[in-house]
């Protein structure tokens, strides 16, 4: 059942600050180029084509796939489905990333090209739910803070529905009951 959402970030909002992480970027990476620039599917896919179509400098462009696995009292365990192609070593990385809540995937995803030997590893999220965190987790390139609420559109879904919005809403319900 669809329910009517709230924009919580409008199109028009989601679009300037974009370019404004863009300009941040080119700002840090203009020497340290190809930037290899690592999308966590399926949700940052709006985001980072919208990003790294203003981004400037050199990049080079993978997909990782991660899912989370809870079981009793273990916070979960994050598995690769789908890993990089491309060799991580010596090169610096940024992982664009749709939201980051508990942080327990992004923990795992940025220890991991660390320990591959990356020259450098960042995060670039579109949302930083701060207040969800469980693990720490810093947030290089911010796109807007929000409060530890439920959100759908521009990637972001509920069982695969309302990623085609062109704006960031709040789920109003319960996301388990549909």
């Amino acid at each position: 059942m669809d329910r009517p959402l709230q924009v919580l970030i409008s199109e028009s909002d989601l679009q300037r600050r974009i370019a404004e992480l863009a300009t941040e970027i080119d700002r840090d990476y203009q020497d340290k180029t190809p930037l290899l620039c690592i999308g966590v599917l399926k949700g940052s896919v709006f985001f980072m084509v919208d990003l790294l179509k203003r981004v400037k400098v050199p990049v080079v462009i993978d997909f990782l796939q991660t899912s989370s696995y809870r079981s009793g009292t273990t916070p979960g365990e994050v598995r690769i489905r789908k890993d990089v192609d491309v060799a991580i070593r010596g090169r610096h990385v940024l992982i664009i990333e749709d939201i980051v809540d508990t942080g327990h995937t992004l923990s795992t995803v940025l220890g991991l090209f660390r320990f591959r030997g990356a020259a450098s590893v960042k995060l670039c999220a579109l949302l930083d739910k701060h207040e969800a965190r469980e693990v720490p987790v810093s947030v290089d390139y911010s796109g807007f803070p929000i409060d530890n609420v439920f959100v759908v559109g521009y990637g972001l879904d509920l069982d695969e529905r309302y990623r085609e919005l062109p704006y960031i809403g709040v789920y109003d319900g319960d996301p388990s009951e549909d």
